[in-house]
């Protein structure tokens, strides 16, 4: 596979990446996408909790990637339970009440039986 220049792989802390095969998030030209990313290390708080942890990670990554949350576009966030969705919305919100990216929020099992929440993001840079 050859190399793309426009592309650029952003790693995390996960030890999975190389196994599964991805990055916390690639930047192709003016565009990020940041994989899915769990409470990691805040898996026995609150559902609000794990996605304010979630969202810092996804901050990292598009730190690293040039970016910041103005410039997010899209957001998923899946959620263990669908009771949470109300306290996972309103954390979301604190972060992206103004911004306001096209989000999906859906019900599914994640990965670590103690993560509430998962969310991925996209973004678009001027």
């Amino acid at each position: 596979m050859s190399s793309n220049p426009t592309r650029k792989n952003i790693a995390g802390t996960s030890p999975y990446e190389p196994i599964i095969g991805f990055s916390r998030a690639v930047r192709i030209g003016n565009v990020v996408h940041v994989s899915g990313s769990g409470p990691v290390g805040a898996e026995e708080l609150s559902a609000a909790e794990q996605t304010r942890a979630a969202l810092r990670i996804i901050e990292a990554a598009l730190t690293q990637a040039g970016a910041s949350f103005e410039h997010v576009v899209r957001t998923r966030m899946f959620l263990a339970h669908a009771e949470d969705w109300e306290e996972v919305g309103r954390a979301h919100g604190e972060v992206f009440g103004a911004i306001r990216p096209a989000t999906t929020m859906v019900v599914a099992a994640l990965l670590n039986p103690k993560w509430r929440v998962e969310i991925e993001a996209e973004a678009v840079l001027p």
